[in-house]
């Protein structure tokens, strides 16, 4: 008699090509429930459905098909022991060799606007995780896989190992089973904690991608999962050398602040984080080449994130200097025949780069810490205008420019910019004078006429005082400071333009 298999998969992906190797190679016979049972029978695949095989019909609409005695018998049974083979024996139950099941898709069924509790409820898959988890309790003696990239992995397996597989991918795949279900279930705890306005634990769990080469030095190892088939997982490297921890870490902070503008073309260069550059431009190549030279020095072998796919003249700016990175969310073929030249520079494609969003997660002794993703868009028609002297359209426009980079520096952090493009970027100071007097410096004469953001209020008036001796004419800060009238005063005093937020934007 030859091997068993049981094959119920909401994801046909591979499906069929499993089975035919499986039956035409390597003597399998296939069980089948549903859905999975008719696609194998209009391949022409011989299989025996669920219900055929255990007597019992499926029932309540397809809710109950594989809990069944001879279906988790067979499943559960540890061939090593004399009373478990009895007890199949005694049964008319034959032990399951392999077990392939993926569950419904609760996640994309919840994703959809018009989505129904009903809908959510009928989408909780009970007999997959049941398969699942049982499948891999009994991983010594059976496999279970859930991944339709692992479905030729365990052809390999048979092959090389003469129809056995080994222990060590049985193990495996039972992780991934393990990990499966626990992700299905914070999914579906998610959505009832949302529907019902409760807290709910909050739990995260990943698969696996890659081992990086090391986390943010040599000696740290580091590794990369997903927790969905978006963001970072969904991106397509066109091109260059396996992104490092550093990279996807500096990735994601291009990610967060390119999504700020939308419409006219912008480009954000960052380095460990923070943004060296920002610009906008009539153009993608010319708002490149503003973000690149607002700050060349720090630019090189920095990040490039660009919010309109990638054209061949902005590909030629970019092979001029050493990046690492470069993100967007298209290209066009001549800009990476173009790019193509520069082999070692990783070149990405991110479909959802200006939509995506992310929960921050920070890890802490003895526990997490869990936020909502600072995405609040700012307007200017919620903005207070304190000063004598009032902004011109033209000035809100370039105080929204400024806001919008400062939301996405380290704190303390000071922005300065003229023409929507950063001329100084004072970040992650220990105080706000001296985030100030580097932005500053860092603008030198350019800063003349150019406008000063600050993610943070003004404790004191001496950056208002040290903004106006540069030249700056217009300041956007949150406000909130018991002594905000001190730097409103020094404001009128110098004849500057101030305009208070009334929230902040702090970034650690």
């Amino acid at each position: 008699m030859g091997k068993l298999a049981l094959l119920s998969v909401s994801d046909k992906t591979g499906i069929v090509e499993l089975a035919r190797q499986l039956v035409d190679n390597f003597d399998f016979e296939l069980i089948s429930s549903g859905g999975t049972a008719k696609v194998l029978q209009e391949a022409g695949i011989p299989v025996k459905k669920v219900s055929d095989y255990t007597g019992s019909p499926e029932i309540l609409g397809g809710r109950v098909k594989t809990l069944h005695p001879r279906i988790h018998g067979g499943i559960l049974a540890r061939r090593d022991l004399e009373a478990d083979l009895a007890d199949l024996a005694n049964n008319n139950i034959r032990p399951l060799d392999l077990v392939v099941v993926n569950l419904y898709p609760f996640e994309q069924t919840i994703a959809k606007p018009d989505v129904t509790v009903a809908d959510a409820i009928e989408n909780i898959d009970i007999g997959g995780p049941t398969l699942l988890r049982a499948a891999a309790k009994n991983y010594a003696h059976l496999t279970v896989l859930c991944n339709p990239a692992r479905y030729e992995d365990y052809l390999t397996e048979l092959r090389n190992g003469g129809g056995t597989v080994s222990p060590e991918f049985r193990q495996g795949r039972a992780m991934e089973g393990f990990m499966m279900t626990a992700a299905y279930d914070r999914a579906i705890s998610a959505y009832f904690a949302q529907i019902t306005e409760n807290p709910a634990p909050f739990t995260l769990s990943g698969t696996p991608i890659q081992t990086l080469r090391y986390g943010e030095n040599p000696h740290q190892p580091a590794s990369w999962y997903k927790t969905s088939e978006d963001g970072w997982t969904g991106a397509i490297k066109l091109q260059g050398k396996e992104l490092s921890y550093n990279n996807l870490v500096d990735l994601e902070a291009a990610r967060r602040i390119i999504r700020e503008f939308t419409g006219e073309p912008a480009a954000a260069v960052l380095k460990h984080t923070n943004p060296c550059g920002v610009a906008m431009g009539a153009t993608l190549a010319e708002a490149y080449d503003k973000a690149f030279n607002a700050d060349s020095t720090s630019a090189f072998g920095g990040i490039v994130a660009l919010n309109q796919a990638i054209d061949g003249a902005t590909a030629q700016a970019m092979t001029k200097t050493f990046l690492e990175c470069i993100v967007a969310p298209d290209c066009t073929p001549e800009a990476k025949a173009i790019l193509a030249k520069k082999s070692k520079l990783r070149v990405l494609v991110l479909p959802d780069l200006m939509t995506g969003t992310a929960t921050t997660v920070k890890v802490i002794a003895g526990g997490f810490l869990v936020q909502d993703t600072d995405d609040r868009v700012d307007l200017p028609d919620e903005w207070q205008l304190v000063t004598e002297k009032k902004p011109s359209e033209a000035e809100l426009a370039e105080m929204l420019f400024a806001w919008k980079v400062a939301k996405h520096v380290k704190s303390n952090a000071i922005v300065i910019t003229r023409d929507r493009v950063t001329l100084g970027v004072g970040a992650g100071q220990m105080n706000r004078v001296g985030a100030a007097k580097i932005a500053l410096e860092q603008a030198g004469e350019a800063a003349q006429g150019a406008c000063l953001a600050s993610d943070g209020f003004f404790p004191f008036d001496d950056s208002v005082r040290s903004a106006a001796a540069a030249g700056i004419k217009t300041i956007i800060q949150p406000g909130g400071s018991i002594r905000d009238q001190d730097s409103i005063a020094a404001a009128n005093e110098l004849g500057l333009v101030m305009v208070l937020t009334g929230i902040r934007h702090f970034l650690h």
